[in-house]
């Protein structure tokens, strides 16, 4: 299983008020691509650029075509550009991807805990795999949830090791933020345009 796997199942099986914005779960899963290319020495960053090395094949679908969608032209992508580039509609592509190999079981759950062992729905491969990350406290996998403000009350996890990891982590959480905005900025022009029609 991959990083963005775990990272999806993660932000369905972890019970919170309300599910994760699927914006906010598409930027952070082509950062947690850029993190498992990053380990499959598949690129480098240079000055916050990503920097392709050999198109690799690591076995997974949706990893590889990240691989391969990677800008190899000089001055190369910022991560930044990569996230927002990369981003659109991954949330989609990632449920479709694991719905066809079985491991959501034909039913999205939202409202289970992963240490619920007992229940059937939750019994796959992948959400095990998703699971045992999540309650080891791995490093980048806790970054990125924290990220997308999945409930977590443990101490904080240790910031990984890689310079390059943290880079792109600190990038997901900028991308985050800036969705954010824009929604906020969206709803307030919509409260504004409404209460100019309702005006005597």
């Amino acid at each position: 299983m991959t990083t963005p796997q775990d990272l999806f199942l993660v932000s369905l099986d972890i019970p919170r008020e309300q599910p994760v914005e699927q914006g906010d779960l598409s930027l952070a899963l082509a950062g947690a691509e850029l993190v498992d290319l990053l380990g499959a020495r598949a690129l480098t960053l240079h000055d916050g650029r990503i920097v392709p090395g050999p198109v690799l094949t690591t076995g997974d679908r949706l990893l590889d075509e990240a691989g391969a969608a990677l800008v190899r032209t000089e001055p190369y992508e910022t991560v930044e550009d990569w996230l927002w580039r990369r981003g659109q509609g991954l949330a989609t592509a990632y449920r479709d991807v694991l719905e066809a190999e079985g491991q959501l079981t034909g039913r999205r759950r939202r409202r289970f805990a992963l240490r619920d062992r007992d229940d059937p729905e939750a019994d796959t491969p992948a959400r095990r795999h998703a699971a045992d990350r999540w309650w080891a406290h791995e490093p980048v996998l806790a970054g990125l949830a924290s990220t997308l403000r999945i409930p977590d009350d443990r101490p904080a996890a240790p910031e990984p090791e890689d310079e390059a990891v943290v880079t792109v982590l600190v990038a997901v959480g900028d991308a985050v933020t800036e969705l954010e905005a824009v929604r906020e900025r969206r709803r307030i022009e919509n409260v504004a345009f409404d209460n100019i029609w309702r005006a005597p």
